[in-house]
């Protein structure tokens, strides 16, 4: 759906962007993450073809993004960081304008608008003056032009900077009724928008890629696998040696009545332990798996690159 290759751009002699190549399945909502000054709004802007690289290609359904721009164009809704409305229009009108430009034929024009304010909860201020709204139902109007074509992907960039905690809440909803209906690129720094609703992680620092995978994927890669956390009544120490025999066990220790467990990650080594314990007579009493949060993870690839 969406391939990026080798992606570079320069501003006379700074890289703000620095070979980036990642793929985005049909389908997939995927977080573009990293702190201010990353490179990830650079990098949305040549994905929608509203800046050219210095080098490296973008393909979007199976074409060039420079080559064939309107074709491109025709399947990508975009959100930039400040959302391009007219203060001085209604958003109906601003949305039948938009619809319009962007190829919606004049039968559908009616249809469209209907469509994207049904989606962003806007059918109740249809008609009043875009320069009326609060910042909140702005960002509804900015993400209802990019859904006024019904495109194939939605590519958004920072979409709750600036909104209050109620208002960020009611766009991440949006977000959430808009998976599986759309291809979704969303770019932030904001840890819990991705948290709350990408299937994978793309996080860059520094202008270029630093991991890429689903979260637990990497929180077991950065915690070197799986972590389990052990209460049981007695032969603790026992247990630690047995469990160590475990294909898939790393180590284990015990203190007291507690075990820590480091394995390989896999979801079956979790099932052995637990039958272990059990056929092991040492009244188990709690298991629970530990992994790293998105928070922990995006600070320590952060730092680590930074200080490299």
């Amino acid at each position: 759906m969406i391939q990026v290759k080798e992606l570079s751009k320069f501003y006379g002699d700074r890289q703000a962007v620095k070979n980036l190549s990642f793929t985005v399945n049909k389908g997939e909502v995927v977080g573009f993450l990293g702190p201010n000054g990353a490179g990830k709004s650079t990098t949305m802007k040549i994905l929608t073809g509203y800046m050219a690289p210095t080098s490296g290609t973008v393909q979007i359904s199976g074409f060039d993004i420079f080559e064939d721009p309107i074709e491109v164009k025709k399947r990508i809704g975009y959100l930039p960081e400040t959302p391009p409305v007219y203060l001085d229009m209604t958003v109906q009108r601003y949305l039948e304008f938009c619809a319009k430009l962007k190829g919606v034929s004049s039968e559908a024009i009616d249809s469209s608008v209907d469509a994207a304010l049904q989606k962003t909860a806007l059918q109740q201020v249809r008609r009043r003056m875009i320069g009326n709204l609060s910042k909140g139902f702005r960002q509804r109007v900015g993400l209802a032009q990019a859904l006024v074509s019904d495109p194939e992907i939605l590519i958004l960039d920072e979409p709750t900077v600036g909104l209050d905690p109620k208002q960020v809440a009611e766009m991440r909803t949006l977000i959430k009724e808009l998976k599986g209906k759309h291809t979704i690129v969303l770019s932030t720094h904001i840890l819990p928008e991705v948290q709350a609703s990408c299937d994978k992680v793309i996080i860059i620092n520094e202008g270029q890629i630093i991991a890429e995978d689903q979260i637990q994927g990497l929180s077991n890669r950065m915690a070197g696998g799986g972590h389990l956390k052990i209460r049981v009544l007695r032969k603790a120490d026992q247990v630690a040696e047995e469990l160590k025999r475990i294909e898939g066990v790393v180590d284990s220790s015990s203190t007291g009545n507690y075990l820590e467990v480091k394995t390989d990650g896999r979801d079956q080594v979790v099932e052995e332990i637990s039958k272990k314990v059990v056929s092991l007579d040492a009244g188990l009493i709690e298991l629970q798996t530990s992994t790293l949060s998105l928070e922990d993870i995006f600070i320590q690839l952060t730092d680590s690159t930074e200080k490299s």
